[in-house]
């Protein structure tokens, strides 16, 4: 069964850095687009980047734009995003996503319902 499994989060000070990891099951990383996706506390699950499988051409959200880099190493079945400069407003519950030729340039990439397999999520809390 094709599954996805985020790891790499924890508690970090502002201006931090994290690196979040997504591990593909089952191929189903194998030609997928990948999308990271955020979620704090009494708000809307918030598109943060996404990676084409064909040309690993990659999306940002305006809001992390310059500090996080996404990558995708398809022979380790996995992704990853780095998070740099960690800001007050970056902590929440961070899920990877997969769908496939959602990151293109005809599609958005960055909303939820563009994706049908998603992880458990994995926590980011951001503190002095």
């Amino acid at each position: 069964q094709a599954q996805l499994k985020e790891s790499g989060g924890g508690l970090v000070q502002p201006g931090g850095s994290l690196r979040l990891s997504c591990r593909g099951s089952g191929g189903i990383l194998d030609y997928n687009d990948i999308a990271w996706f955020r979620q704090a506390p009494g708000k809307e699950r918030e598109g943060v980047s996404c990676i084409a499988s064909s040309d690993g051409s990659a999306k940002y959200a305006d809001s992390v734009k310059g500090r996080f880099i996404i990558s995708r190493d398809n022979s380790m079945n996995s992704a990853y995003l780095q998070m740099n400069g960690l800001k007050p407003d970056d902590p929440g519950v961070y899920y990877c996503a997969a769908d496939f030729m959602t990151c293109r340039e005809n599609r958005n990439g960055l909303e939820s319902h563009e994706y049908r397999s998603w992880g458990q999520g994995t926590q980011v809390t951001i503190s002095p």
